[in-house]
């Protein structure tokens, strides 16, 4: 048994290959580009298991000869430009590598299929960005809510998305998309905001910064769940649901992004020396402020529950940063 993770020098691909090589006999092909830091799968360079595949989303002859030479029964399409603020900057590089470096994909596994009958299952990784800001009566957001994109990146989601359901339609081919509410933990990138606050309050514990944590909007609603257990859901979902449906995944702790901040506050040896400034240049252009999700299609069709704690979840991302700068 073979898998393909797209992006598995990422934060959620490096901890899916973890999980498959804990938890699974599968060889795991990784796509990566080259020069891509591959910080996040150090651990896993020397495993005989995993094979990292140099190519690129955006090129489709690098797809099609990858997937012909390795033939993965399952793909993890993971790989995308994820950082929502950097969306609004580069806003053709995101709908390149999430809208085209998609299609590239499933064009190459359409090809294969009519030429010899390749038949993968595909998950597709969505996000519940593409839901948008939603009115309160829509609250807990259900698969059927409307799209309402607030960011270039979100409009990629959507067309990333809307590619895998006609994929499935017009030809077929094995898909299932995941629309994932916010996730963290350890590895997660510190632009995103768990990890933002925890490499800040690392910082000064080490005394490498001021004591002031510099912060954007902290009045969303988010509900966050491990990177650790998305992993199990995700293998949960290729091998227990149905191609062409979609599904919410998320967790079930529910808080402000100030309540959040306030936890990972409580956890450090400094709290007692820190404050918060707001910092205008941390604010989107447009922002979606209540992200509550409904995952009980997903649950009744797999058992799916997190059982992560949220407070080890922030510990464990502290402790990263504490580690990262120990060393």
């Amino acid at each position: 048994m073979g898998c393909l993770i797209t992006g598995i020098t990422g934060f959620v691909g490096s901890h899916l290959a973890d999980y498959l090589l804990k938890e699974t006999n599968a060889d795991i092909n990784g796509l990566t580009r080259w020069r891509y830091p591959k910080d996040n799968v150090l651990h896993l360079v020397d495993n005989d298991r995993i094979i990292f595949q140099h190519g690129d989303l955006t090129d489709f002859s690098s797809l099609y000869k990858i997937l012909n030479k390795t033939r993965p029964e399952f793909i993890f399409h993971l790989a995308a430009q994820s950082y929502v603020p950097y969306s609004f900057d580069v806003p053709l590089a995101t709908l390149d590598s999430n809208v085209l470096g998609t299609c590239n994909l499933l064009e190459s596994v359409k090809l294969l299929k009519e030429e010899d009958g390749y038949d993968p299952v595909i998950h597709i990784c969505s996000s519940s960005e593409v839901y948008g800001q939603v009115e309160e009566k829509n609250v807990p957001i259900k698969e059927d809510c409307p799209f309402n994109p607030a960011s270039p990146y979100a409009v990629s989601k959507v067309g990333e998305d809307m590619l895998g359901l006609q994929y499935w339609l017009s030809w077929g081919i094995k898909i299932i998309r995941t629309r994932v509410f916010t996730h963290t933990g350890p590895r997660r990138g510190d632009v995103f905001v768990v990890a933002a606050f925890a490499k800040q309050i690392a910082k000064i514990e080490a005394n490498l910064q001021d004591a002031v944590i510099k912060v954007g909007n902290l009045d969303s609603v988010r509900t966050f769940v491990d990177v650790r257990d998305i992993v199990k859901a995700y293998w949960l979902l290729v091998n227990k649901c149905e191609p062409g449906k979609v599904y919410n995944i998320g967790g079930n702790v529910t808080m402000t992004i100030h309540e959040m901040l306030k936890k990972l506050i409580d956890m450090s040896s400094k709290k007692d020396e820190l404050t918060i400034k707001v910092d205008s240049n941390l604010f989107r252009p447009s922002d979606v402020t209540l992200q509550i999700p409904c995952v009980d299609k997903f649950v009744e069709r797999t058992g799916w529950k997190p059982e992560i704690p949220f407070n080890q979840t922030l510990l464990d991302t502290l402790n990263f940063w504490r580690n990262y700068y120990a060393r």
